[in-house]
């Protein structure tokens, strides 16, 4: 006969063990998205294959420590005159290291009249943020800094 002590630590076990099982059956297992890919691969299907030049009318501002990888601000200023001849097309945020490359993509027109964008994004780590920008000539720019991510503001 079995006594209500050894029923709850029976039960206890029970429960430790179905808490813990999903958890390691699916430790170190990244979950598969169609849409995911990797920093050269966005690259490369944003660009077509052309390689983006730096330029400094591309202005990141992303700050250099941040203390909350999941809400890193992130600000985009293209020095662009943005006529119907002459604009921003598309700006695209990518995380160099995040298992999804892409962050955004904003796509403009000349009646914006200012090419910006300005959103936060979530970096699962220390990594390059860069900004592609696709112009209404079918040039690319870009401009990248380096983000170090730290935990609680230890580093």
């Amino acid at each position: 006969m079995m006594q209500r002590r050894d029923f709850f630590k029976k039960l206890g076990v029970v429960a430790a063990v179905s808490a813990v099982a999903p958890v390691m059956s699916f430790a170190g297992d990244k979950p598969k998205s169609a849409n995911a890919m990797s920093y050269a691969t966005a690259v490369n299907a944003i660009t077509g294959g052309k390689t983006p030049k730096k330029s400094a009318k591309v202005k990141l501002k992303v700050p250099e420590i941040a203390e909350n990888g999941a809400v890193v601000p992130v600000t985009v200023n293209i020095d662009s005159p943005m006529t119907s001849s002459d604009y921003v097309k598309a700006i695209h945020i990518l995380a160099s290291k995040n298992f999804n490359a892409r962050c955004i993509d904003v796509n403009l027109t000349p009646a914006n009249g200012k090419a910006m964008f300005s959103t936060r994004i979530k970096l699962g780590g220390t990594q390059e943020v860069s900004a592609l920008v696709e112009l209404s000539n079918g040039d690319f720019l870009i401009a990248t800094q380096s983000v170090k991510v730290t935990i609680g503001g230890c580093g």
